[in-house]
């Protein structure tokens, strides 16, 4: 269409605009009213846009309307309406059209307009266009907001949409192919915008708070400004290459040289050694032609391995809806000017308009103030500039605002919507898979940006990186993202590209979670679980069918309808619908329903209904008298029903009772689903395993096919999925596919195979595998035909009939089995067992029968009517009661194992109504046999200690001798763990296994190892200037054994530092590495502060840790202590008598010398010893250890240490005396003392600080008078 084309009217408002004389526009006097003439044509154009390219043809935009608003600008009334008519002729096509036709004629009309459009473009890469609007924009935006009209709000917003609409017009191929570096027309524009000063503009609009309204605009012209441009150029340009990427490139430069020499040395190698002028004619023995005679080659034979019988063939047409998706538009290099400005410009944005901008964006689209599709600039815009800021330094500050969780829920929100419209939506399938693609490569650019966060030298960047991957980790969706993208990966919707991205995208995943999963030994992530209530439709009755029944009910039915002379009742007149008004058929399509109704109601003989159903189908169809003309006789409305009544209606399928099996869904049931959310231990093979599907190993090898063109990274992806596949789960049988190694041979008689030294050693490996499994399976090669599942894969390596998913089909039952269960049955159904299929299936002669299979059979020979008659009871659930013969039996039982090892045990396994450990536990606890739940604790018994040789301070307090007596045996008893929640009322139950007296020894000879090196670091703190935070490290193991001995239980302690000491120390590198040594646990993650004692901690793990921890005393003191203590016990044995119990007493009381010194060092630094003045004003510190012991008597042991000199003396109290008050006196004086006996070891306490130990315990002060006494028992 030109010019002489046009529109007379059109053409006449045309020259009434003006004229253009060198470089000055004269416009006409009506040249405002041409301009709003021209809106109103455009606004009636017809669907072929005709006004629109009429103006094109004209030139009009060119020679009138730019000409107009660069020279007349100061005519705002003018200006104004030349910017409205310039946004409308600038408007995309596809906005104009809709989409792109499919019609010949309206496509042709799509790409005259877009034709128009892109020489717009170039019209507007003119710097006083550009120069105009700035000022134009400037000026609106110095005012302040109460003085701005609403004209200067939509001028404004109209300039923004013009520069968007002229940006966003794409290039034309055909007249822009030029080489990178060289400046197109895009780039033109984008200086016109530098040198306008446009982009300042933008700026402001981007980060100035009164200007919050333009967000969308401003960020939709930033992200066209980028248009054709990688991050990573606009990172590098300007700078000078690093000699690693110098480096890299030299080494691609060097492997595209090699891969082309070899290429050519192996065409040099298939020629002859001579040239022959003639081609040949070779048979090629073994390849049958089209006959039964070989081929005949008429080439070369350098040419043999190229032969196909496809040669020559014309090649089949792909139809459109089979065709592979294409990549979009290709990047190219701007030229060094637009990319030096651009770099600025992304520098300054980030530094002050990043983050306030996508939070106002953001902010709109969740409110849904913007328009369809608008997220897609804000995905590209945040790929973008995340991935400039992370070669650019990767300061996380910058883009804090899209650094976020809330951010990875939006990314995958928006994948999941854009698969599901992907889906639903055919005809745009291609441009939802667009969307699509920005979405991933958003979610791609957050992974890359945590990632890098991890290698930041900063602390406080590693934690943050931290808490945002517990969180992506620990969320199901997250997770899953990619297993669902991999699987639902379809090639014709979905680029290469797309599947590229994806790939690299698992590839870092994975990595990441491997290397956070390293680090932590329970990681608990969230897991929804679906769970299905199924609600039965209630059975459609069986009608009989026969021809006798169906006279009979004829014969019953025609009675009733003749003595009732045909006559209808009005109830049922006005209940008889015939069709169904809220069903989805429509009312003309539901005859064969009510015909269906009719017949039914006949056969169930109820004539009248039938009757008024009839006549009421009559009315409302009446067309084809399909029930009977309206004048129609009442005999022949009976043989109408007659007809009905035997005619073969097509009904709709009932599905037969299917047999119910344990854990089966029938199909006669609706599944409601309800999602269930629980917390369980991630472990990162498991979720491998999870990739160990054919349907995902497909994208990766489809995208393998192209390793040529794949970068080295992309296929470094590929491979190393399949390495985790095939090496770390072991599963390398799922790559035994012929295509597969159709294209391993690809691989590895490629001419550059040194280029891809990784691929080749890969295929080699699998090749290599196979071969060596098809030397024992002579079905292996019949394997390769299929693609395998992991219950294939299993049968394939280990054996057929293995364990799988072959072994569980259904084996035939012989009428010899069907007899026996049938004999079996009929003896033991009157039994009385709980459950019969148990009893059953241990007297099965054929004992590889399971429950599912006895049950399924039993329901089809008949013996029972349903599967649910057969339900295995619910252990816990059914008992609830306990009956006066149960309570006897577990009184019984109690006193029968009241003195094992195992009380509870042993009462459960004789037990004869079978319960919960828990239920037994409150029953026992009810009836008053025990105080408490501690005392039904399984008892655990200790092995004999090592050699007495190198034996630590604490192994000699319990076996100073080497040898175990049974007292000592009573001394270690660990406490069982509380008894199991009432989940356990389900029936399931885990005996905990005991150590074997080996396992002791060996643990009791690591733990000298351990604790000996404890005491060296310990010391080396001494040196250090630590000995405070170790006695407080020592007293917190001491506390907490005793903690744990006392209650039974075991959880994580925190060791909370009080004293600034003690958090200094706490903070200093050396302490923590040595409370890694002792096993303190540090903080697990972000939401613990605190170091903690762990739970696995054993009560005597903790006492032996702690004695390891004691700090040395001067030798010359302890050796004239212990001489001078050994001297008074000595003398008291000596005068005690007792010859039997002296090397046994001995003992005793070495220990509970070496106890004491213990606490006193521990306990020096918490309060001061009790100071008392004698009459002669000496200062006397007295310690009294008491030691009981669980014999015949009991003997105390009491040490007093004065400052001067010390002694002792031996007490013996009644064996039965559980708690005591005995008054101790000497020659002169008297002073008394309470004290209780709780356990083996028990101490002396004071409250006035005599001693301090046990805080529980109320003891009341000692009176001391004299410092020397020998001392007698009195008033128990």
């Amino acid at each position: 269409m030109d010019l002489y084309m046009m529109n007379s009217e059109l053409l006449a408002t045309c020259s009434a605009l003006g004229y253009l004389e060198g470089e000055t526009y004269h416009k006409e006097p009506d040249c405002i009213e041409s301009v709003k003439d021209l809106i109103r044509y455009l606004r009636h154009e017809d669907d072929t846009r005709d006004i629109r390219q009429q103006l094109g043809a004209g030139q009009i935009l060119q020679n009138d309307l730019l000409p107009i608003i660069t020279q007349h600008g100061q005519d705002k009334p003018l200006f104004d309406a030349c910017i409205r008519l310039l946004v409308n002729l600038t408007q995309p096509a596809l906005l104009c059209f809709g989409k792109v036709p499919d019609d010949p004629t309206f496509r042709h009309h799509f790409l005259q307009v877009l034709s128009h459009l892109q020489a717009y473009k170039e019209a507007f890469a003119n710097e006083k266009v550009f120069t105009v609007l700035s000022e134009t924009l400037y000026n609106l935006l110095q005012l302040d907001w109460e003085q701005r009209h609403e004209e200067d709000n939509l001028l404004i917003e109209r300039i923004l949409l013009l520069i968007r609409n002229v940006l966003h017009i794409p290039a034309n191929p055909s007249q822009e192919q030029n080489v990178d570096d060289d400046a197109s027309v895009h780039d033109k524009l984008l200086w016109a915008i530098h040198m306008s000063g446009m982009d300042d503009l933008l700026k402001f609009l981007a980060s100035a708070q009164s200007e919050q309204h333009w967000s969308i605009h401003v960020l939709e012209v930033i992200s066209l400004m980028f248009r054709n441009q990688t991050p990573e150029q606009l990172v590098s340009v300007g700078q000078a290459r690093s000699m690693q990427e110098k480096q890299k490139d030299s080494a691609e430069l060097e492997s595209l040289r090699q891969k082309e020499l070899l290429e050519k040395r192996s065409r040099i190698l298939q020629r002859g050694a001579r040239h022959s002028r003639f081609r040949g004619s070779y048979v090629v023995q073994g390849l049958k032609s089209i006959g039964e005679n070989d081929v005949i080659f008429h080439q070369g034979l350098h040419n043999l391995k190229n032969y196909s019988h496809d040669a020559g063939k014309a090649v089949r047409r792909v139809p459109k809806r089979k065709q592979l998706a294409r990549d979009g538009e290709s990047q190219r290099r701007s030229v060094l000017n637009v990319r030096l400005f651009l770099r600025e410009f992304c520098i300054d944005f980030l530094d002050n308009c990043y983050n306030r901008l996508m939070y106002l964006v953001k902010d709109a689209l969740i409110r849904e103030r913007a328009q369809q599709h608008d997220e897609t600039y804000y995905l590209w815009s945040l790929n973008f500039f995340m991935a400039f800021n992370r070669g650019n330094g990767c300061r996380p500050e910058l883009v804090s605002e899209t650094l976020s969780i809330r951010t990875f829920h939006f990314i995958e929100k928006n994948i999941t919507n854009y698969y599901e419209m992907m889906l639903t939506d055919r005809k745009e399938a291609t441009s939802w898979s667009r969307r699509m693609h920005l979405a991933l490569k958003a979610y791609q650019e957050l992974l890359l940006t945590v990632n890098e966060m991890d290698r930041s030298k900063d602390e406080n960047v590693r934690q943050s990186s931290n808490v945002i991957k517990s969180n992506i980790f620990y969320l199901m969706e997250y997770r899953e993202i990619f297993l669902t993208l991999l699987r639902k990966f379809n090639e014709r919707m979905q680029p290469r590209s797309f599947l590229c991205d994806l790939v690299e995208s698992t590839h870092l995943f994975l990595r990441m979670l491997e290397r956070f999963c390293k680090g932590r030994n329970n990681l608990l992530v969230q897991k929804k679980k679906v769970k299905r209530r199924k609600q039965k439709k209630k059975p459609v009755p069986q009608l009989e069918n026969t021809c006798e029944a169906l006279e009979e009910t004829w014969q019953v039915v025609s009675e009733e309808l003749r003595s009732s002379g045909f006559q209808i009742s009005e109830a049922l007149r006005e209940g008889a619908v015939p069709f169904d008004a809220i069903s989805e058929i429509p009312v003309t399509e539901q005859r064969t329903e009510a015909m269906i109704r009719i017949q039914d109601a006949l056969r169930a003989r109820t004539g009248p209904e039938a009757l008024s159903l009839l006549r009421a189908a009559r009315e409302v169809w009446p067309e084809g008298d399909v029930f009977g003309s309206v004048e129609v006789e009442p005999e022949q409305e009976l043989e109408l029903l007659k007809q009905i009544l035997f005619a073969e209606l097509p009904r709709p399928s009932v599905t037969e009772p299917a047999m119910e099996e344990e854990g089966a869904e029938l199909d006669e049931e609706e599944e409601l689903e309800s999602v269930r959310v629980s917390e369980n231990e991630f472990n990162f093979l498991d979720f491998i395993k999870r990739f160990a599907n054919p349907n995902i190993i497909h994208p990766f090898l489809l995208l393998l096919r192209s390793y040529a063109t794949n970068t080295a990274h992309t296929n470094h992806c590929i491979v190393r999925m399949l390495y985790r596949l095939a090496v770390d789960l072991k599963m390398e049988a799922l790559l035994f596919q012929l295509s597969v190694f159709y294209l391993f041979n690809k691989i590895l008689s490629d001419p550059a195979t040194a280029a891809y030294k990784e691929l080749v050693t890969f295929a080699k490996y699998i090749l290599n595998r196979f071969f060596s499994l098809a030397a024992q399976n002579n079905k292996a090669f019949v394997e390769l035909l299929f693609w395998k599942n992991v219950g294939a894969v299993r049968e394939m390596t280990e054996g057929y009939g293995k364990d799988g998913d072959g072994a569980k089909k259904k084996a035939p039952w012989t009428p010899v089995e069907e007899e026996e269960l049938r004999q079996l049955y009929e003896e033991h159904k009157n039994s009385g067992v709980p459950d019969i299929v148990e009893t059953l299936l241990l007297l099965l002669s054929n004992t590889s029968r399971t429950r599912r299979q006895v049950v399924a059979q039993m329901v089809s020979m008949g013996l029972v009517d349903s599967v649910k008659d057969l339900k295995k009871e619910r252990k816990g659930t059914c008992i609830v009661l306990w009956t006066e013969e149960q309570e006897q039996e577990l009184h019984m039982l109690f006193e029968e194992y009241k003195d094992s090892d195992d009380v509870l045990g042993n009462i459960l396994k004789c037990l004869t109504a079978k319960r919960s450990r828990a239920r037994v536990v409150d029953k026992i606890l009810s009836m008053g046999l025990v105080s408490e739940r501690k005392d039904l604790y399984k008892k655990r018994r200790s092995a004999p200690p090592g050699k007495s040789s190198g034996m630590t301070e604490e192994e000699f307090f319990f076996n100073p001798s080497g040898a175990l007596s049974e007292d000592a045996m009573h001394r270690d008893e660990e406490e069982e763990d509380v008894e199991k929640d009432e989940a356990d009322c389900k029936g399931q139950r885990e005996e905990e296994r005991q150590p074997t007296q080996v396992d002791m020894g060996r643990r009791q000879e690591s733990m000298q190892g351990k604790n000996a090196n404890l005491g060296a670091i310990a010391q080396s703190m001494q040196r250090e200037g630590m000995s405070g935070p170790v006695l407080w490290l020592q007293n917190c193991l001491n506390r907490a054994a005793a903690d744990r001995e006392e209650d039974g239980v075991s959880y994580p302690i925190a060791l909370v530092p009080l004293t600034e000491d003690n958090e200094n120390a706490m903070e200093n590198k050396s302490f923590q590495r040595f409370l890694r040594k002792v096993g303190i646990r540090a903080p697990a993650d972000e939401q613990e502060r605190f170091w903690r004692i762990p739970a696995a901690m054993s009560v005597y793990q903790l006492r032996a840790t702690a004695a390891s921890l004691t700090l040395p005393e001067d030798s010359v003191v302890r050796e004239r202590r212990e001489r001078d203590v050994g001297e008074a016990l000595n003398s008291e044995l000596e005068q005690e008598g007792d010859a039997p119990d002296t090397q046994e007493m001995r003992d005793h009381a070495l220990r509970a010398l070496l106890l004491a010194r213990q606490r006193k060092r521990s306990d020096n630094t918490k309060s001061k010893p009790l100071l008392q003045e004698t009459e002669n004003g000496e200062t006397q510190r007295w310690v009294l250890i008491i030691t009981c012991f669980f014999m015949k008597s009991r003997r105390i042991f009491l040490e007093n240490d004065f400052s001067k000199g010390g002694g002792g003396c031996i007490i013996n109290i009644h064996p039965q005396a559980p708690s005591l008050a005995a008054t101790v006196t000497d020659s002169l004086n008297t002073w008394s003392v309470h004290w209780y006996i709780c356990r083996p070891i028990i101490y002396l306490h004071t409250i006035g600080g005599f001693y301090n130990g046990l805080p529980s315990i109320n003891i009341q002060p000692c009176t001391i008078f004299v410092p020397s006494f020998s001392s007698t028992v009195a008033g128990f």
